[in-house]
């Protein structure tokens, strides 16, 4: 209460949030700690961007920012307790490279996306057809190594290749993640998973909505995974794998619920590479609802090749508690509902209703007393 008056002044305590607060004389003091408290360093362009990470705010807002061609847009090692925001349109400049356009890593961080804004990989300059496999050499989209942190609300456009690479961390939450490479179905996309995680423990991706030419989530190693209520278009399904031949090769304790396979080649699918070893245990699929899968409805392969499943399967790498549990849909006329071709397997239990499937095919290695539609 200043001279006669009511004063009113506005606390930012979040870029995107507003506090009204009544200042009185006596709480003067506390709104300059306030201001002092949350102030947020804007980056504009990649210059300022290591100052921003040195200061002291641990709040960051990158705003309309392009990265040159050839360089990562860095936020590694961000200090505990950081926010950074993305804002407006991020940008990257081309260049025929195999990086990361975007590298974020640290402890106790959040990242998220301000209302309306975009992370555009214009990918369309890269895409060739044939992804990171051959052709022109494409950059991943963005690398997270994180721990006890939340990656929220982040808009993602046309990727040139893989999208979110979960690596190393540790406690994280990821969600409300738009990942729209739609354009990539008719301009040569190739190779654009949304989200792959490597040796993590602890991660959970929800609420999360994808369109894409590759898997939607592919978990190659990890542990205590979650993807719930997640929503993928287009893609190659959501995939256990492959698992085997890499320095971790163990997938245990992951739950895949309530999520939504929509026109995509495969519903869900565990996939162990030919002639490796490693294991995948406790693995649920529950309440997975498929729409037209063009492929396979549920795919459980012990022959896996990056060049395509061939052969007798191999048993280096078990799938053991495997559950099924309410997975239903539809397959095209031309694919198959349920494959099944391992060999080494146990304590599976099963409960799916898929349709439409009229492509027969050979299953191997189910279960002894599981009982399993498979092979139409």
């Amino acid at each position: 209460y200043l001279n006669g008056l009511t004063r009113y002044f506005v606390c930012h305590n979040s870029p995107t949030r507003d506090i009204e607060v009544k200042m009185t004389t006596d709480m003067l003091l506390g709104i300059l700690l306030c201001i002092s408290a949350v102030a947020a360093v804007d980056v504009w362009n990649i210059q300022q961007l290591e100052a921003a990470k040195k200061g002291k705010d641990k709040n960051i807002m990158i705003r309309d920012l392009n990265v040159p061609a050839g360089t990562t847009l860095n936020l590694e090692k961000l200090k505990p307790g950081t926010t950074v925001v993305f804002s407006g349109r991020v940008t990257f400049g081309y260049e025929e490279w195999e990086g990361n356009l975007i590298k974020i890593s640290g402890n106790n961080v959040r990242i998220e996306g301000a209302p309306g804004s975009l992370i555009d990989g214009e990918g369309a300059r890269w895409w060739d057809g044939q992804g990171r496999n051959d052709g022109k050499k494409k950059p991943k989209l963005i690398s997270l190594q994180l721990t006890d942190s939340v990656v929220t609300n982040l808009n993602f456009k046309n990727s040139p290749a893989h999208g979110v690479s979960v690596n190393n961390c540790k406690n994280l939450h990821i969600s409300n993640i738009n990942f729209n490479n739609k354009d990539g179905h008719t301009l040569g996309g190739h190779n654009t998973d949304a989200f792959d995680i490597g040796n993590s423990d602890l991660v959970t991706i929800a609420d999360c909505y994808v369109e894409n030419q590759d898997d939607c989530l592919a978990i190659n190693s990890g542990t205590r995974i979650v993807s719930e209520r997640n929503t993928c278009i287009g893609g190659h399904g959501i995939s256990i794998g492959s698992v085997g031949g890499r320095s971790n090769n163990i997938v245990d304790d992951v739950i895949v619920r309530d999520c939504k396979v929509i026109n995509n080649d495969n519903g869900v699918r565990i996939k162990t590479n030919k002639d490796t070893t490693g294991r995948v245990t406790n693995v649920r699929f529950i309440n997975v609802e498929l729409q037209n899968i063009r492929k396979v409805g549920i795919s459980i392969q012990g022959n896996y090749a990056n060049s395509g499943a061939k052969g007798d399967p191999t048993g280096g790498v078990p799938i053991q508690d495997l559950v099924i549990d309410n997975v239903h849909g539809t397959v095209n006329p031309k694919g198959t509902n349920i494959v099944v071709w391992v060999a080494n397997a146990s304590k599976w239990t099963w409960k799916s209703s898929i349709t439409g499937g009229g492509k027969k095919a050979n299953c191997t290695g189910i279960p002894a007393g599981v009982k399993i539609p498979c092979g139409v």
